[in-house]
């Protein structure tokens, strides 16, 4: 399965999916650092403030990440709903506009 992550290396919650997607052969991860450029950080954005899942993100002053789209085309903020691995049990993470450790 063929997965596309953005996320960002200062988002604990990022870097826990992305460590776990890596461990699984079965799972081809192209992963796009929203913080390594500005042309990736514009094609996150392209995603986050045209489509309707990210609404609540935006108005809550979160950022969006991670996010996923799957080779189909889905788009998820929870991947661990499209894949037989067990969702992870983490702390706080790191990637809110506002400080409130959510994402």
């Amino acid at each position: 399965m063929k997965i596309i992550m953005y996320g960002a290396e200062i988002c604990s919650d990022c870097v826990e999916a992305k460590a776990i997607l890596e461990k699984h052969k079965d799972i081809e991860l192209d992963y796009k650092n929203i913080t390594e450029s500005t042309t990736i950080l514009k094609e996150f954005l392209s995603y986050r403030d045209n489509d309707k899942m990210f609404t609540n993100i935006v108005k809550e002053g979160k950022i969006g990440i991670p996010v996923f789209i799957l080779e189909n085309g889905k788009k998820t903020l929870d991947i661990f709903d499209y894949l037989d691995i067990e969702k992870p049990k983490n702390g706080k993470n790191s990637c809110s506009i506002d400080g409130s450790d959510k994402c």
